[in-house]
């Protein structure tokens, strides 16, 4: 083989290069190919048996009658992918011992999982910041997705990737605040739509991306932001944001002029665009806020205002398969809205729930209003599993 080092990398993609040239599991070829040489790398300083291969490849129940030679076959096949970096590297690297195989590691080679584990153990342990901040951003360089993504369901493969997507979250947690301190909030932002690309569901990213993007003046990318999270958290988990996160959306949801306007302008600033006919669709939060106002309202008026919750299950009360679910709820979502009048305010409050306020509406009108929304339901879509039912009750008034 050539004397330049062999680059593996198994982070995100797996690939081999070596002078230049490159082979990658973007090939198309054999999973079980790509599976074995993951392997044989992965485990390159001890010797591998061969049935502990068989067992790795094929497991007891695909066994084939002969499944030595279905392991020759296989090693043939990674031999001759591996000669794609250079004339007989492919026997070169893989050696066979007494019957058992090993990575032969006198060939010099580097490989991505170490130098990021290395990184991050050593940014780790520096007590100077600046030079924890310059290791750690070697390390987060290298991440490039999950260990051996395309792999991801293999057995053995579970433990090692779970361990290095945990040090990655780890070290963007420690990386972000470092620079912040700096006053590097554009290299903080970037570092934050990487993870969360990573790890979606980690809300940490999500208050340091909102956070430095409200810092740098973004406030429309901060709140576009605080909606993608409220949706994915909400479909996926029935949750909303946290407390603090939520207060970033109200900062970002401020819009504070920088001069003296009239107010036309005020007027003109406050007016809703283009307001479709129907009821108000609005956030769980700012349902929320327009609860706790009517409430202050009518402690002081008198006027009625009825809440109406609409909940949907499947037969007897079972839970709906989450497909059915969101499916469901897209379409209740537009029927209720078409349903209600302009004055009228909707909001999901649940994975499985719509919550109405109906002001001006008494008990029986309010429930008028819930049974036809039900029977509308059932006209449209006759064949849906989902079964609907509803209560109302007055708004109470602030105490």
């Amino acid at each position: 083989m050539s004397s330049e080092g062999l680059q593996i990398r198994m982070l995100g993609s797996f690939s081999l290069e070596q002078g230049g040239r490159v082979i990658n599991d973007g090939d198309n070829r054999s999973r079980k190919v790509w599976l074995l040489l993951a392997y044989m790398i992965y485990c390159r300083n001890r010797t591998i048996s061969q049935e502990e291969l068989v067992n790795l490849l094929w497991g007891e129940e695909e066994r084939s009658s002969n499944p030595l030679n279905a392991l020759k076959t296989m090693f043939h096949r990674v031999r001759t992918m591996l000669n794609q970096l250079g004339e007989s590297a492919g026997h070169d690297l893989i050696v066979r011992r007494g019957g058992n195989y090993s990575w032969n590691t006198d060939i010099p080679a580097t490989v991505d999982v170490e130098q990021f584990d290395a990184l991050c153990r050593t940014g780790g342990s520096e007590i100077d910041e600046n030079k924890r901040l310059e290791q750690y951003r070697k390390a987060l360089e290298l991440y490039q997705g999950d260990f051996l993504s395309k792999l991801s369901s293999e057995p053995w493969v579970v433990p090692i990737a779970a361990y290095f997507h945990n040090l990655y979250t780890q070290v963007v947690q420690e990386t972000l605040p470092l620079l912040e301190g700096l006053g590097k909030r554009e290299e903080a932002v970037q570092l934050c739509r990487q993870a969360l690309e990573v790890e979606p569901y980690e809300e940490s990213f999500y208050r340091h991306l909102m956070r430095n993007l409200l810092d740098l003046g973004d406030q429309r990318g901060a709140v576009s932001i605080y909606e993608e999270m409220s949706e994915l958290f909400f479909t996926n988990f029935g949750v909303m944001p946290s407390d603090d996160i939520r207060a970033l959306y109200r900062e970002a949801m401020r819009t504070v002029n920088d001069r003296a306007i009239p107010l036309g302008e005020v007027q003109e600033q406050l007016r809703e665009p283009d307001p479709a006919s129907g009821a108000m669709m609005c956030d769980y939060d700012f349902f929320r806020m327009l609860y706790q106002m009517e409430a202050r309202f009518i402690s002081r008026s008198g006027d009625a205002i009825h809440i109406g919750l609409i909940s949907v299950h499947g037969e007897d009360g079972a839970e709906l398969s989450k497909r059915s679910l969101d499916r469901v709820m897209e379409n209740l979502r537009e029927l209720i809205r078409i349903s209600l009048r302009r004055g009228d305010v909707a909001a999901q409050c649940s994975v499985s729930q719509y919550i109405l306020m109906l002001p001006q509406a008494n008990y029986e009108n309010s429930c008028m209003v819930c049974e036809r929304i039900t029977k509308a339901f059932f006209r449209q879509y006759p064949h849906s599993p989902a079964r609907l039912r509803y209560c109302v009750q007055p708004l109470e008034p602030l105490k």
